[in-house]
């Protein structure tokens, strides 16, 4: 999954996003910061929303990618539901305009309290992960004086083939139920006076550029659906999750429209089919800008100290994932071609952002690190003191600031010191 060569271009060797150039961007936030096109994130949604044609279809983002509210505003015009892990999320989706109706509350720790407010709220959907979660729900759903719309999430135990860190759909993970019990609870499902099943759901990963493990899940999906149908359990939908892969190195991601078609042949009517894309909608929509503190060369290294480090984007460091680096300007042009590590400011040998890269850089030039909407700002930390940078979104030729930099008084506002010795 890529986004079209005209979202990103060349201008007189300047990288612009849209209608802006990205100087431009730093010249007015300065940097670290995260710039998003308004244009790559509706045009990847459309592009799911169409592949379906008139099969019945929900296109639930994942919000657990990027919860910006700008990018949630963006996808809930264009009609998307959600798929959200936390109290927090639902949270975003409600202020930023979504329809509780089309959100799905996935993640295998739902709090009573989380609970407590997605029944309050009438979201569509809660996919169940264990028999405690549901005990609990049907408890709390009861108590509300609700009747909760349920789903029970699926382990068909099928190697994605992604990191393991990203791998959900193995028996060894701690999500879902397995197949083996999956019959068993939803019968214990069935009896339960405040629940209501309306689907099967299931998840295997993340980063997917292999469409054999989907087709490999979804027929152990069907499956089961077939053994509920004779149990007298019918269903409305099935949810095929997420996970489809962008493109950071290498990979050869499927096109959304061949991903489509193979849940379509394998989920059959009448069933309607949820999916719940992140990374693929918000990753290759948005960069991280740094600029080079310093260049520094060691006996064995040559480092470029970056402005940006794994407090703004840790998937290098967590992942050891690649990220494609541009140089923004051409204020190196002169400068020789040479391998370089670029590196942060904080104080852990984990800290980098792309090794061995042949650039043209000096000190003060501004970078692009590529395919850095999904899983940046999200699991961006105030590690070392350091304050959050700003969001902008690109919308044509126009730069919203969608969330200002944090500054240093933000990092303490709500700390306290102790009392006064009397």
């Amino acid at each position: 999954m890529t986004v079209s060569a005209d979202i990103f271009r060349r201008h007189n060797g300047e990288l612009w996003m849209e209608d802006v150039a990205l100087s431009a961007v730093a010249e007015r936030f300065d940097t670290p910061c995260y710039v998003y096109s308004r244009a790559a994130l509706e045009s990847v949604w459309r592009r799911y929303d169409r592949a379906f044609g008139a099969r019945r279809h929900r296109v639930h983002y994942a919000v657990k990618a990027n919860g910006n509210l700008a990018v949630l505003d963006t996808l809930a015009r264009l009609g998307s539901g959600f798929d959200i892990v936390s109290g927090g999320e639902l949270a975003r989706v409600v202020a930023a305009g979504g329809e509780p109706a089309k959100v799905v509350f996935s993640g295998v720790g739902k709090s009573a309290a989380e609970m407590r407010a997605a029944l309050a709220a009438d979201i569509g959907v809660f996919n169940l992960e264990s028999a405690s979660e549901m005990e609990r729900l049907n408890r709390i759903a009861g108590e509300s004086g609700r009747r909760a719309r349920i789903a029970i999430r699926v382990n068909p135990d099928v190697d994605a083939k992604t990191h393991p860190y990203i791998s959900t759909g193995l028996n060894e993970n701690k999500f879902g139920v397995p197949m083996t019990e999956a019959l068993a609870l939803y019968r214990r499902a069935a009896a339960l006076p405040n629940l209501h099943i309306i689907g099967v759901a299931c998840h295997i990963g993340s980063q997917l550029t292999d469409l054999t493990p989907f087709a490999d899940a979804m027929a152990r999906v069907m499956a089961l659906v077939q053994e509920l149908k004779a149990a007298g359990i019918e269903i409305e939908h099935v949810d095929a999750g997420g996970g489809l892969g962008i493109r950071y190195r290498e990979e050869e991601p499927p096109a959304i429209e061949d991903y489509v078609a193979v849940l379509c042949k394998a989920i059959p009517e009448p069933y309607e089919i949820c999916i719940e894309p992140g990374r693929s909608i918000c990753g290759s929509a948005g960069v991280l800008l740094s600029r080079v503190e310093y260049l520094k060369e060691t006996p064995t290294r040559r480092f470029a100290i970056c402005d940006a480090a794994m407090t703004e984007l840790i998937r290098p460091a967590l992942y050891e994932a690649w990220h494609e680096v541009q140089a923004v300007g051409t204020d190196a042009a002169a400068e020789p071609e040479l391998v370089y590590d670029l590196v942060g400011p904080v104080c852990e040998s984990a800290d980098f952002l792309a090794s061995g890269r042949k650039l043209r850089l000096r000190e003060e030039s501004l970078i692009a690190i590529m395919s850095a909407g999904a899983y940046g700002q999200v699991m961006a930390s105030n590690y070392n003191a350091r304050p959050r940078p700003p969001e902008i979104m690109v919308d044509g030729a126009v730069m919203h600031l969608v969330r200002p930099r944090e500054d240093l008084q933000d990092l303490y506002a709500s700390e306290r010191l102790l009392p006064k010795a009397q």
